[in-house]
């Protein structure tokens, strides 16, 4: 049997590959991961909920069905699940009080197709209360730490969120991927604060059915992974129309993993002027640059472009994702599923049903929402946001006629530590700058790490796409992550830290 250092520190493509030559099974992968996961998690706090017999029983059917010659494309792959996507049988918790009992007796699709491909899910990871958050700090069920330490220093540091426990497990390797949803930036940021690729497909590329709905119009699954190509395995086995999501997009779902290391040559890549933002550091400046510089290496040419309202999209996005936030909670009222705190009259019962089941920044969201969408003000705040939309829309349009991806910073800092900027929700908020322009467009954004700032942390760097054009993301993402060498590890891992 290969050791578990071995196992787990693989990539999932390497996987894949070990299971078909019979190197190692399913079950010894699985159980390597477990194994990890019983070290390492009551430090992170990555998982919420461990499946471990669930999942050597799925690894076992997956060895006898690989020996039968009828394996899966994900068959066999231990993966971590977000505990946002419901898994029939399995707590669903969105990191909640309101639903810390809650057991989905069904699957969302995109699970069920994972499932459909083999993979082995090692259980469901924590993340920020209902998807709200950048930093993992808002869960029901305590902060995520990242398994990254500032270099000389063990102060613990946030992985980002809201997909920080699926990119704490990643990274630490306590899973070959990880599923995550990106609302503003919910699996770019983690992602790069985590060392981690991490992509946000075209909204409706994969379905939204069986997931809980933070921003509907927003709300998109992707996957968490260590490379491009892992991503490009996940995505595949993720996306997909489905007649039960009215926003899911019936196109085929091409092979992503045949776009790796495609040729670039004639590629023209834009570079946003607006994205120069105040106060962002030297580092990440010039990791930019040196990002285009690798990118006119292979190929492409470099093009200057503006899309000049890119500097409304945060005030737009936290106008229309608590207002859908606000619409979407209303249905836990402690009646139909949920936590229910008894009361004397229905009113009071939903008060505190809600009071008790929801934590503050949820409650500051649910009050934003209904403020902007009340009498008097839905047309000078909501309606005038929607309208704001449709110009962010046109700008990336506008630009995707002129060049084909854009490339740009993910975050504006490397990972900060658990409880910086939690006394000042603006400056949190700060902290999807860079990735909430794309989800109000709708169109793809990944995330790869490129480097290290000056205390050790990764940095990483956000390719943008037209409409549906993953695999443009993935050839130009594998081209980065090959002229970076990307090959830092983080100080708490599978073997290494306890």
């Amino acid at each position: 049997m290969a050791g578990m250092v071995e196992l787990t520190g693989q990539t999932l493509a390497a996987a894949l590959s070990g299971l078909e030559q019979g190197a190692f099974s399913s079950v010894e992968l699985t159980q390597a991961h477990l194994t990890a996961i019983e070290q390492l998690n009551p430090r992170l706090n990555a998982f919420i909920t461990v499946t471990g017999e669930q999942a050597l029983e799925s690894a076992r059917a997956s060895d006898a069905s690989r020996a039968r010659g009828d394996a899966g494309p994900l068959s066999g792959v231990p993966v971590a699940i977000k505990d946002l996507f419901c898994t029939e049988g399995v707590r669903t918790t969105a990191a909640s009080r309101i639903l810390k009992n809650f057991v989905p007796p069904y699957e969302s699709t995109v699970t069920a197709q994972m499932k459909r491909d083999g993979a082995v899910f090692l259980g469901k990871t924590n993340l920020d209360e209902f998807a709200m958050g950048s930093s993992n700090m808002t869960s029901a069920f305590g902060a995520v730490e990242n398994p990254w330490k500032r270099t000389g220093d063990e102060t613990a540091l946030v992985p980002g969120g809201s997909s920080g426990g699926s990119a704490s497990a990643v990274a630490a390797r306590l899973a070959l991927g990880a599923t995550g949803t990106d609302t503003g930036g919910s699996i770019r940021q983690p992602a790069a604060f985590c060392g981690i690729v991490g992509i946000k497909p075209t909204y409706g590329r994969c379905s939204r059915w069986g997931t809980v709905a933070f921003a509907s119009s927003l709300d998109q699954a992707g996957p968490m992974a260590r490379t491009v190509e892992d991503c490009a395995i996940l995505l595949r086995s993720m996306a997909g129309f489905d007649v039960k999501d009215s926003t899911s997009v019936d196109r085929p779902v091409p092979d992503y993993r045949a776009a790796i290391g495609r040729s670039l040559k004639g590629m023209r890549i834009g570079i946003p002027a607006e994205y120069r933002a105040p106060g962002m550091s030297q580092e990440i400046e010039a990791l930019w640059q040196q990002g285009i510089a690798w990118l006119r290496d292979a190929g492409c040419e470099i093009v200057d472009v503006s899309l000049p309202h890119t500097r409304y999209g945060l005030a737009t996005y936290y106008i229309v994702a608590p207002a859908e936030c606000s619409s979407n909670l209303a249905r836990y009222d402690g009646v139909r599923f949920g936590e229910r705190v008894e009361a004397d009259s229905l009113d009071m019962l939903y008060e505190r049903s809600r009071a008790a089941g929801f934590g503050d920044e949820v409650k500051r969201r649910i009050l934003i929402g209904t403020y902007v969408l009340s009498s008097g003000y839905y047309d000078a705040y909501y309606l005038k946001a929607q309208k704001v939309r449709g110009l962010l829309l046109r700008d990336f349009t506008e630009a995707f006629t002129r060049v084909d991806a854009l490339l740009t910073p993910t975050a504006p800092s490397a990972a900060f530590a658990l409880g910086e900027k939690m006394n000042d929700p603006v400056t949190m908020y700060l902290n999807d700058i860079f990735t909430v322009p794309a989800s109000m467009a709708g169109v793809p954004g990944l995330s790869v790490p490129v480097g290290l700032d000056a205390k050790g942390l990764p940095l990483g760097l956000q390719l943008l796409g037209r409409p549906f054009d993953e695999e443009l993301l993935f050839a130009l993402g594998s081209a980065l992550e090959k002229a970076a060498a990307f090959t830092h590890l983080p100080a708490v891992r599978a073997g290494v830290g306890s």
